[in-house]
């Protein structure tokens, strides 16, 4: 009705544009359907709203209505969807939160829904995971995952295992999240849980499918930064801890991933025979063969002509320049104590479109020393970088990957092994009756802890 309105509205078909519409137009700023649209349609979208939501009020919590508010919140969201109201969208995922929420208030009511019958809880299930693929779809990203939590609750509260395809489809949405959330450790391991629900069912996913998810596995888990910040940042970063959890918790984890384990994950789950063959290589050259002299070199291609192509995978491409930047700086300081800037400049070549200037790499630098993840120093008067080789910091030896040599304080730690080790075998020898009065004194101590742990 509106489009022929506004069409009506068109006395003489030559002349567009009338004296009125264009005084309107300078006033408004709005076109004639614009109008049209706020005058005619506006009030039907607000009545088709209204009457959703009411119907919603009417029949919450109530298990004869169950079916039919089930089918209503379905209706009520793809109206959302169609007519693209994020507004109207984000109260409709709070009313139905509160519903959700308000059941075990009004539990002993009579007709009232009982969330432990294993239809009701598929119901909510269908509801809720309806709503998830919307707000992805309109790219609400808040809303994405307060459903993925309420998702996680009603999860833990079936007694009926859930279907395989309804879990894959949770762990796709995590990915969108996580990936908009700038996390890629959760990336990669929302990536990973995915994969672990889809690669035996090659029924419902076909080949390519199953070597796409392959992908964004391996890229996602390379990815990860390499190295622990230090103590001092780690206590800084004690905020997170909330939020770490949290993320664990709903990727059904039992304790945080970290890069090490994920990268053992890859290899045991044997995802590396299912991934494009151009990309295989780029394991190898990462995790096993890296060379810092030649690594950028080899990476090239890989990086230009497989990743930089494919939209998919291009998303990783800067990741990946990072962390293969990080364990360049992190061997060179095995070996050097010190090296000139253009060296490190020369060696970090990548191709376009992830070329780095060298302001770029300087940057790149610095922000890593001010969080502890490198210990140098860089002199711009020699144009030089020093690396700062402390013997007592062990956090840089724990990271993943081929190494060159051993660090300083992994030698320092071998060493003070061998002096404990030499010093007991010394007291045992000059002080037996020392050593003697320890082993009693140990034993009496066990014996009381045994008589009063009653």
């Amino acid at each position: 009705n509106a489009e022929q309105a506004s069409v009506a509205q068109i006395e003489d078909l030559d002349e567009m544009e009338t004296p009125e519409t264009m005084m309107l137009s300078l006033v408004s700023g709005e076109q004639s359907k614009d109008r049209t649209d706020r005058a005619l349609v506006t009030p039907w979208l607000k009545f088709l709203w209204e009457a959703y939501r009411s119907l919603l009020e009417i029949m919450r919590n109530n298990v004869r209505f169950e079916a039919l508010y089930h089918s209503v919140s379905n209706q009520a969201i793809d109206f959302c969807k169609k007519y693209e109201r994020k507004t109207e969208f984000h109260r409709l995922c709070d009313l139905l939160r509160n519903h959700l929420q308000a059941i075990g208030k009004y539990s002993h009511q009579q007709n009232a829904v009982n969330m432990a019958n294993p239809e009701t809880i598929q119901l909510f299930l269908d509801t809720h995971f309806h709503q998830l693929n919307t707000a992805t779809e309109m790219e609400l990203w808040q809303e994405s995952f307060h459903s993925v939590e309420d998702l996680y609750s009603l999860i833990n509260q079936s007694k009926r295992p859930i279907k395989p395809e309804a879990m894959a489809n949770y762990f796709e949405n995590m990915t969108r999240i996580m990936y908009v959330a700038k996390n890629p450790l959760f990336l990669a391991a929302a990536w990973q849980r995915y994969y672990n629900y889809i690669h035996r069912q090659t029924k419902v996913f076909s080949e390519e499918q199953l070597q796409s998810v392959a992908n964004n596995v391996l890229l996602s888990t390379l990815a990860v930064p390499i190295i622990k910040p230090s103590a001092r940042v780690l206590s800084a970063a004690a905020d997170n801890k909330n939020r770490t959890q949290r993320f664990t918790s709903l990727l059904f984890l039992s304790s945080p991933p970290t890069r090490v384990s994920l990268i053992n994950d890859l290899v045991t789950r044997d995802v590396l025979s299912r991934v494009n063959p151009e990309l295989r290589s780029l394991y190898d050259l990462v995790e096993e063969q890296f060379h810092p002299l030649s690594i950028c070199k080899k990476l090239g291609p890989v990086l230009s002509e497989q990743i930089a192509t494919d939209p998919d995978m291009g998303k990783y491409g800067q990741l990946l320049c990072n962390v293969i930047l990080t364990r360049l700086l992190q061997q060179l300081s095995q070996v050097y104590t010190s090296v000139q800037l253009d060296f490190i400049f020369r060696l970090a070549r990548f191709p376009e479109p992830y070329a780095m200037s060298a302001a770029d790499i300087e940057r790149f630098i610095m922000h890593g020393a001010r969080r502890g993840e490198f210990q140098l120093r860089i002199d711009h008067q020699a144009r030089s970088v020093m690396f700062d080789t402390d013997p007592f910091d062990g956090s840089q030896s724990q990271s993943s990957g081929a190494q060159l040599q051993a660090s300083p304080a992994e030698l320092m730690r071998s060493q003070l092994s061998s002096l404990a080790i030499c010093l007991s075998n010394a007291q045992r020898v000059a002080c037996p009756e020392y050593v003697a009065e320890k082993q009693a004194q140990k034993e009496s101590a066990v014996a009381a802890a045994l008589q009063a742990m009653q």
